[in-house]
């Protein structure tokens, strides 16, 4: 196992160098990897502490800051201490405005400003709030997205990343025994997806939901048999309406997340 101090630093909040480091790091086997993330750095003297935070830990940097005099002071820092200072974005701006044949005009945390786009992610955010686990289901007509499942089907996580996309999303559980509300059915405007999971994972992640509760093990919530016949039960209900239906036993969010987008931009595309 070899040891790395990987340290990010931006002069935003970091998101982008810190999805770029992690996407990089798992390509490799057998790395511990400890992460320094250095936000906001928009002076002379937080890149002296970023500095000095590396002399410490000396390791690997990526960053992403665009002002030309913190950045030679960064790279100069860094070849004193003799250790690798990488600008991720630079490759793919310089590509991209050389292409174009257009100039680049830099700015710190261009990409959160407070348009048009971002007030849409506020409002599907809202929305998913207000429409989670059967919530206003007077209202489901207005989302984009309706998710059904059985009960950890990762449906409020995946509802919260596709906010954080625009779009928006509710959730409805589907319960043994409680009918659906009449509103899903009705619903014209949303694309309905259905989640599963295999049932074996479901017991594991349910009993220990229970055990971190502190709630008694002794039931159905848990029992494979009675799991797996939910499980095949939502799946009948899927197949009866023809709603599309994603396995998520080995998917992450962001992987359910993508097939979700990708089935409503198809949607889109055949009704304009």
């Amino acid at each position: 196992m070899k040891t790395l101090h990987l340290h990010l630093v931006s002069d935003s909040t970091g998101e982008t160098v810190s999805l770029v480091g992690r996407a990089s790091l798992v390509q490799f086997d057998d790395i511990e990897a400890t992460e320094h993330v250095w936000r906001m750095i928009r002076n002379k003297t937080q890149v002296k502490e970023v500095l000095t935070g590396i002399e410490k830990n000396p390791g690997f940097v990526l960053y992403t800051v665009v002002d030309d005099d913190l950045r030679q002071i960064l790279e100069k820092g860094c070849r004193r201490l003799r250790v690798p200072c990488i600008p991720i974005l630079d490759p793919v701006v310089g590509a991209i405005g050389a292409h174009l044949g257009v100039e680049v005009h830099p700015q710190a945390g261009r990409q959160h400003v407070m348009d048009a786009e971002y007030f849409s992610r506020i409002e599907a955010l809202n929305f998913v709030l207000s429409h989670d686990d059967g919530q206003s289901a007077w209202d489901l007509n207005q989302a984009d997205v309706v998710l059904l499942g059985v009960s950890r089907t990762s449906k409020t996580p995946t509802c919260i990343y596709l906010a954080n996309r625009g779009i928006k999303a509710a959730n409805v559980p589907i319960v043994p025994g409680c009918p659906l509300p009449g509103e899903v059915m009705d619903t014209t405007n949303p694309l309905v997806v259905g989640l599963t999971k295999d049932p074996r994972q479901l017991v594991q992640i349910r009993r220990n939901r229970l055990r971190m509760l502190q709630r008694d093990e002794e039931t159905d919530y848990i029992d494979i048999d009675t799991v797996s016949e939910e499980v095949n039960g939502a799946r009948r209900l899927f197949n009866k309406h023809n709603w599309p239906v994603i396995d998520v036993t080995r998917r992450s969010i962001e992987e359910t997340a993508a097939t979700i987008l990708q089935l409503y931009n198809r949607r889109k595309e055949q009704n304009p």
